[in-house]
């Protein structure tokens, strides 16, 4: 059998594997009944083990209506479900009168294409977890998994306290990569067990239509591998005449291949947990248990809500480090474009300087085809082996972007280059001539650590086809993958296909077509304010919800809490005031951002007065407040509204940060030539020396400056302390503040098309400088 003919039998082989009906495998795992109802509530199919819960054999439910079982009151909540939609599930407690006396049931009930099927698990008792009791169990649990920042920490805190509340043998965090394969990147297990961290498993182990039930139904819960099911009675629906679809069900069978699988791992009981991030199936938290065990329902739920929680989480803490490199890219980017939209010589504005093409898509090297004309930069292959390259992809490649991690394995003449060229991004900058940029990436040499050989699965039969069968091994395989690069990602290539916007009009002579990039960027700055305005506009509904509900419980409940419980709640009251500080001032941020600067003629005397009465007016304890002028200021045009919020800012962070007995703030400006003082007497002065590395204003703009006799900063921050929420002293000291109020200033100057810096010396006091062209 030639590759080619290999490769499409294995394809078959998984396609059908793929295709096994699964989610209607007609009959229910035996720790519970199902009851499957038209839209009158009449019972139309039943599992086959009613005798041995309800007292009642299968024939002597069939048509008959629930009231049969259920009282009124039930009923009509059962019938409220038919108007949900499909896959919509609520729970009751019932009670059934079944012929050894009454009967406690969780009735698990949900929506489907043709009526409603209820689900009924026994229960020892009408009692059910209260909030309390779900509190002491999963608070502790969640505040320790917000307690940290680095992912594979928190997926390790998530299994540990999941293993805490279930007692299971083996709790392990499962990751899909994009072919479907996966790899336990957390784990909490027995002692004498085999470890299944860092191992991976091939796509066939768990496939497309059981990840598919996942995303659907969040929990899978099989307490004994070993019972027989229970079947449904009639095998088909008397309505479709067809399987009942038990997709939604908490009591669906499990297939033979699953119990072999797990049998072969030694699991006997299995609890999983669904994770999903942007609607798509994240990954899995498998549970496994080597004897039987059952979980009640409510723990289950609980479980379920808990891996809600770890799913949201899972998607800040991976997003927050991807949004950090997002952001990277584009302001790179944007740098970048500006620089080519204005270069007469585009390779010259590529190349110079050089680390930036490379850091666009974060490449080793990259090549520059213009033509018969090739420019290299960083570690490539040498120019003979990238125009054979070109050549190659002339025939082969016709998109306009093209991406592979492994090089050799399309272009076997690549292997001779793989140090350098294992992984490759080429963009093809116009179709009519050969114009096109190559990124490289070199060779990066992998371990992988399978769970068993993934090729045992696949088995060749003696008439040729390729059929899957299930792994008897999940003992470590090593499998070294060589040929490959660090993968290209989603950010980078659309990184590239910006580039390409850029230059096509450079190179092929269009200037339309750099208006139309220059306006697609400021639209999207435009659009980044608007979503930054409502997000943060949005957070504050559920924000003044957490409030009011703590405080609520605080003032209402408080009595029947101990201790600890009171602490965590105000400890939530305290963040939400806390979080609303921030959101607000990430809202002024981004209004500033949608701002229109209404300039007029303004007498900065008179402003400063203004914000100065007001100052004082708000600090009447704080004791005598000296602020002196030295001269009177000028008047300039500018932003009255926002300028006056640039002075209240930085008059108030003098005072605020200063813990001499007599503070003062000094307000002014620098001209041209008017001499210096020494200002670190404190005494006025009217132009210091400028700091040799602080930027150069416009020499005919005054440059005004706010100094104070504070305490200082020191120098590493002195360029920091104007990023967003960037605090250098705790919440307990100066006051507190959400740390945005220097990058307010920072952005109302730069409306102003003005510069802002400071100079410092600690424990003498700082200066801040700012012009308003």
């Amino acid at each position: 059998m030639s590759q080619s003919e290999d490769t499409t039998a294995q394809a078959t082989a998984l396609t059908n594997h793929d295709r096994k009906p699964i989610h209607i495998p007609g009959s229910i795992q035996p720790h519970g009944v199902l009851l499957a109802l038209n839209t009158q509530l009449e019972i139309v199919q039943v599992s086959n083990n009613t005798q041995e819960y309800l007292g009642k054999e299968p024939e002597d439910l069939l048509t008959q209506p629930l009231g049969c079982l259920l009282d009124a009151r039930k009923v009509e909540a059962i019938k409220q479900c038919l108007v949900k939609k499909i896959g919509s599930c609520s729970a009751l407690k019932v009670l059934i009168n079944t012929s050894n006396g009454e009967r406690y049931f969780d009735a698990i009930v949900h929506r489907t294409e043709e009526a409603v099927i209820v689900e009924l698990e026994p229960r020892d008792s009408e009692s059910e977890l209260s909030f309390l009791g779900f509190h002491d169990l999963a608070g502790e649990a969640i505040a320790k998994m917000q307690s940290t920042s680095n992912l594979i920490e928190f997926l390790h805190i998530a299994a540990e306290k999941l293993q805490d509340i279930i007692g299971f043998d083996r709790v392990m965090f499962y990751q899909f990569d994009e072919s479907g394969a996966g790899s336990v990147v957390a784990e909490v297990k027995r002692e004498d067990l085999s470890p299944y961290l860092g191992l991976h498993y091939p796509a066939t182990d768990i496939p497309a239509q059981a990840r598919e039930l996942y995303t659907r139904c969040l929990l899978r819960f099989i307490p004994d591998l070993t019972v027989e099911p229970a079947k449904l009675v009639p095998t088909e629906n008397t309505i479709t005449h067809q399987h009942l679809d038990l997709s939604y069900c908490v009591l669906r069978s499990f297939d033979s291949c699953c119990i072999e699988y797990h049998q072969n791992m030694g699991v006997t009981a299995l609890l999983v947990i669904s994770l999903i991030q942007e609607q798509k199936l994240w990954g899995l938290i498998s549970c496994h248990h080597q004897t039987p065990k059952y979980i009640s329902y409510e723990v289950r739920k609980m479980c379920e809500f808990l891996g809600q929680i770890v799913s949201s989480e899972l998607a800040h803490k991976i997003s927050h480090s991807e949004w950090d490199y997002e952001v990277k890219l584009k302001s790179l980017q944007s740098e970048f474009l500006n620089s080519i939209s204005q270069a007469d010589n585009f390779i010259d504005a590529l190349i110079k300087p050089e680390i930036r093409l490379l850091d666009l898509v974060s490449a080793s090297g990259a090549a520059i085809c213009l033509d018969n004309e090739v420019t290299l930069v960083g570690a490539t292959p040498n120019i003979d082996q990238v125009r054979a390259l070109i050549e190659w992809a002339d025939t082969q490649v016709h998109d306009n972007l093209f991406s592979t991690d492994s090089l050799p394995k399309l272009y076997p003449e690549a292997l001779i280059f793989k140090d350098t060229a294992s992984g490759l991004l080429l963009l093809r900058i116009s179709q009519v001539r050969r114009y096109y940029i190559l990124w490289f990436r070199p060779e990066v040499i992998q371990t992988v650590n399978w769970a068993g050989n993934p090729k045992e699965s696949i088995q060749a039969q003696a008439d040729g086809s390729v059929t899957l069968s299930v792994r008897k091994s999940f003992a470590a395989w090593q499998e070294t993958v060589r040929l490959t690069s660090l993968p290209w990602r989603a950010c980078e290539l659309e990184s590239a296909m910006s580039l390409r916007n850029a230059i096509v009009g450079i190179v092929l002579s269009k200037a339309d077509e750099l208006a139309k990039i220059n306006l697609e960027l400021e639209r999207s700055n435009q659009e980044l304010a608007s979503f930054a305005y409502a997000a943060s506009h949005d957070l504050k509904e559920p924000l003044r919800g957490i409030y009011n509900f703590s405080t609520v419980l605080l003032e209402d409940y408080a009595q029947i809490l101990d201790d600890d419980g009171v602490e965590c709640l105000q400890t939530v009251v305290s963040l939400s005031v806390r979080m609303e500080t921030l959101i607000n001032a990430l809202l002024r941020l981004s209004q500033l951002g949608q701002a229109q600067l209404r300039e007029q003629v303004t007498d900065l005397n008179e402003l400063v007065d203004q914000v100065i009465e007001i100052f004082r007016a708000s600090q009447q304890n704080s004791g005598l407040i000296d602020i002196r002028i030295p001269r009177p200021l000028p008047i300039v045009q500018c932003d009255r509204v926002l300028v006056n919020e640039v002075f209240s800012n930085l008059i108030g962070n003098a005072f605020k940060y200063n813990d001499k007995p007599e503070k003062w703030v000094e307000i002014g400006y620098l001209e041209e030539g008017l001499g210096t003082r020494d200002w670190g007497l404190g005494k006025s002065f009217v132009n210091p020396i400028p700091n040799p590395q602080s930027p150069i204003p416009n020499p005919q703009s005054p440059i005004f400056y706010v100094r104070d006799n504070g305490i200082g900063i020191p120098e590493h921050h002195l360029e920091t302390i104007f990023r967003l929420f960037k605090r250098l002293h705790s919440q307990e000291k100066f006051g507190g503040g959400a740390g945005a109020g220097l990058a307010i200033v920072k952005k109302i100057v730069e409306l102003h098309n003005g510069q802002i810096w400071v100079e410092s010396t600690l424990g003498v006091g700082s200066i801040f400088y700012f012009t308003l062209e």
